[in-house]
């Protein structure tokens, strides 16, 4: 008898939300978009805060974290840097702290 084969599940995208947020330098978007695997854990995620009265490069993204290519990077200011692995929550939190930092500046990057 053959054994069983578990069937894996391709990551199911289960957050896709955009919220607009008042800055000192003008309105910005926050991004968060998020996919967990079979188990409920995340696999893939992008966070961006975009706000093109503080930079207008790269899209308006100011500051982004994501795993687009298979690592955690931090974008900010169009520059690119590669982090060490951390938790989904504990990347988040960092985020909107550096975010809430971010919000109150009035003058561009």
């Amino acid at each position: 008898m053959a054994a069983a084969r578990k069937r894996s599940r391709k990551p199911v995208k289960v957050t896709d939300e955009v919220a607009v947020v008042r800055c000192a330098a003008g309105i910005g978007l926050i991004r968060e978009e998020r996919w967990d695997d079979a188990q409920g854990d995340p696999v893939r995620y992008n966070l961006a805060f975009i706000n093109f009265h503080l930079f207008s490069g790269d899209k308006g993204r100011v500051l982004g974290y994501d795993t687009a290519h298979g690592r955690v990077h931090r974008h900010f200011a169009g520059h690119v840097e590669m982090i060490e692995p951390a938790s989904y929550s504990e990347i988040l939190s960092r985020f909107m702290a550096e975010v809430e930092t971010l919000k109150m500046r009035k003058a561009p990057l």
